[in-house]
């Protein structure tokens, strides 16, 4: 399978080109990051990870957490131009609209969403048959997401890490 057509991926891509649920998006791919590569900071998902975050952080109006995880994003992404993980989209688009975010970041303009320019036929396939079964969403949970879902089973989990220590 190709690295883009894994379900978690896509579930990215259904995210990020959808409802624009960029915190989704960072969950999504960084359970695939730990399937494939664990702590390799370079690794292309972790600057799709890091554009994700940016685009959460600007729609927040947090201009100087969009700023700094943005230019790591720019690094990360094109330093895997040509990584498999890049292939099947536009990446001079991409790029560009990185660029662009980064001018409207410092000029600290409203947040505007853009999308994932897929090329892939079969991949903008599943894309938008995923994006077509995304619930209707709502601007402000999307925008406090973290600060307003369940966080219980996490909670859970870190008191279960706790005792297992002990």
């Amino acid at each position: 399978m190709h690295p883009m057509h894994h379900p978690l991926f896509i579930e990215f891509l259904t995210y990020f080109n959808g409802n624009q649920d960029y915190f989704e998006c960072h969950e999504v791919l960084e359970e695939y990051w730990k399937e494939v590569a664990p702590r390799d900071k370079k690794h292309p998902l972790t600057g799709w990870i890091q554009l994700a975050t940016c685009l959460y952080h600007w729609r927040r109006e947090n201009f100087k957490g969009a700023h700094t995880i943005l230019k790591k994003a720019e690094r990360t992404l094109s330093a895997s131009i040509y990584d498999p993980l890049l292939e099947e989209i536009n990446t001079s688009n991409l790029l560009h609209q990185i660029h662009l975010t980064q001018e409207k970041v410092n000029n600290h303009e409203p947040y505007i969403c853009w999308y994932i320019d897929i090329q892939s036929p079969d991949l903008k396939l599943k894309v938008e048959q995923s994006i077509a079964t995304l619930p209707p969403s709502d601007t402000y949970f999307l925008q406090n997401k973290h600060m307003l879902r369940d966080r219980s089973n996490i909670l859970l989990a870190r008191q279960e890490k706790r005792r297992s220590r002990h």
